[in-house]
């Protein structure tokens, strides 16, 4: 009787493991007929490029992500030269995957803040207690006495992905030893005091003041700012004052000389160095000046 039970138990469910199996071919043979007409080719070149590219996603290349500019730059090359992190080196690597020839320095752009002052080194009208960000803090005027320089309220580090922007004693800081250049400290900051400069070594010299104010305003405002005496510029031309306010040609820049005579004969020393290895060149003042 159990020979019997097994043989009408096999006879049963014969038919049903058939219809089972051919099922399942089926549906393999329309997957692997689907995956041949709707696979998407990818091009080699993208994949090339992808591989030369950092990975941080950062977006500085206006795109979102590495995968995202691959594809673009491949199809369009005059996008070539917007990673920032890359830099030259990227951009020319780039350039050989797409049998382009790449000229022009391109050295990567990092952000310089364009102030150097300190809690203590700045006057104040009042005590700011509102929201505690530079953009709340900008709208409202009379609190810090200086129009031009950093509210240190955070705004470019709370934008920054990479931990490389802090507040040290009241001043956005960079951590360049962490920056990818990707340009989102620029963005935030309400008085565009943060620029993206090309950083053609890896110290640079910068005139780190935004203020335009006259050289007395500017004194009994800050402790360090610049004053648009012109003893700079009268040492090189890489430096000009307008608006009361000197500037360094970024783009020309170069060590000489001239650059370090300028640097020592700046009566408020705000021409400074910036970079990864950039030596310390602030000594706060004594106390915070207060109108």
């Amino acid at each position: 009787m159990l020979l019997a039970g097994i043989f009408d138990l096999w006879n049963s469910a014969w038919p049903a493991g058939l219809t089972m199996l051919g099922l399942g071919g089926l549906f393999a043979l329309a997957l692997l007929i689907a995956s041949e007409k709707l696979k998407v080719e990818v091009d080699p070149k993208v994949e090339q490029i992808q591989h030369v590219l950092p990975g941080v996603d950062c977006g500085a290349c206006g795109f979102a992500g590495c995968a995202s500019y691959a594809k673009a730059v491949a199809q369009d090359p005059d996008l070539i030269g917007k990673c920032a992190p890359g830099g030259a080196e990227t951009a020319s690597e780039i350039g050989q995957i797409l049998s382009l020839q790449i000229s022009g320095s391109g050295a990567p752009k990092r952000p310089v803040v364009h102030c150097r002052a300190h809690t203590a080194d700045r006057t104040y009208y009042a005590q700011y207690g509102g929201i505690e960000t530079c953009t709340a803090a900008n709208a409202l005027a009379n609190v810090q006495a200086c129009k031009f320089g950093c509210l240190g309220y955070g705004d470019c580090v709370s934008d920054c992905r990479f931990d490389a922007l802090h507040i040290i004693d009241g001043l956005a800081t960079v951590d360049y030893t962490k920056c990818t250049g990707c340009g989102a400290c620029s963005d935030a900051c309400p008085r565009d005091l943060i620029k993206m400069v090309p950083f053609s070594q890896e110290n640079m010299m910068v005139v780190a003041c935004s203020s335009k104010e006259n050289g007395k305003a500017t004194r009994s405002m800050c402790k360090v700012g610049c004053i648009g005496c012109g003893l700079c510029a009268k040492q090189t031309d890489l430096f000009s004052v307008e608006d009361n306010l000197a500037a360094l040609d970024y783009e020309k820049y170069a060590p000489a000389e001239q650059t370090d005579t300028a640097m020592e004969k700046c009566p408020t020393k705000v021409i400074v160095y910036r970079g990864k290895t950039a030596p310390a060149n602030h000594q706060p003042a004594q106390k915070a000046p207060i109108a």
